[in-house]
């Protein structure tokens, strides 16, 4: 066996030491858990777009499919991620489980005030909620009916804007989408300080500092996913 191969056998029995830990798992789903809230919080911005109109929110989506292959790359690198994150967090709870069989009927703390609360003891229900979501938003956009339109510069493009505005106008996706949304902020209020508290950032002194911003960030996050169907559905922007 040639060096290089040595190397990388010795390479991936580590990485499969660290995924087989209950550390190393903490910290794949910490790490995960902030690249998808990264995404999360850019795709909310993007979506921002359709309130300056329907040809900004055309513009930047005609952007996005101009990268080409490059955009494949990051759906497929995005897809590797959620997967990753689903299955070490069902992993996770699964051990939960077995550990404690039996739920405890009211949680106290020991020693500190504790930071259980109802986003971290339903993470794997917002979890599998948002997942089932997910499909059925791509369904609905990215592989969902193609109207066409012309841009400022004379470009054929994706009629985007046409699609959302369609779909929040009807009350059953505008209010779904809504419930799902306020659930994500459920996720990431507890999965966001419990990603930097696994990655070690959050110290003593900064512990109630983190919980707090981390519950305003997923707040924030949650208000502006939401803020876009409620506008559309009561017609405050958007229009065909």
């Amino acid at each position: 066996m040639s060096d290089a191969a040595r190397g990388a056998a010795e390479l991936g029995e580590k990485l499969t030491k660290i995924y087989q830990s209950s550390l190393g798992k903490k910290l794949l789903t910490g790490i995960t858990g902030l690249a998808l809230a990264s995404f999360v919080l850019m795709h909310m911005v993007g979506n921002l777009l359709v309130f300056k109109g329907g040809q900004a929110y055309n513009r930047y989506a005609h952007w996005l499919e101009g990268l080409g292959p490059l955009l494949v790359l990051i759906e497929l690198g995005l897809l590797l991620v959620v997967l990753t994150h689903a299955a070490l967090g069902i992993q996770i709870f699964w051990r939960r489980r077995q550990a404690r069989p039996v739920s405890y009927e009211r949680y106290e703390s020991v020693g500190s005030p504790s930071l259980q609360s109802t986003s971290s003891r339903s993470m794997i229900l917002t979890g599998s909620v948002v997942a089932v979501f997910l499909v059925m938003h791509l369904l609905s956009f990215k592989f969902g009916p193609y109207y066409a339109t012309v841009l400022p510069n004379g470009e054929s493009a994706r009629d985007l804007s046409r699609l959302v505005i369609q779909a929040f106008q009807r009350p059953s996706y505008a209010f779904g989408y809504t419930a799902v949304m306020v659930l994500l902020g459920l996720h990431l209020r507890h999965g966001l300080w419990s990603a930097l508290q696994s990655l070690g950032v959050m110290s003593r002194g900064l512990k109630s500092l983190v919980y707090a911003l981390s519950a305003l960030v997923a707040v924030l996050i949650a208000l502006g996913f939401l803020a876009l169907p409620q506008a559309i559905y009561w017609g405050w922007v958007g229009s065909l």
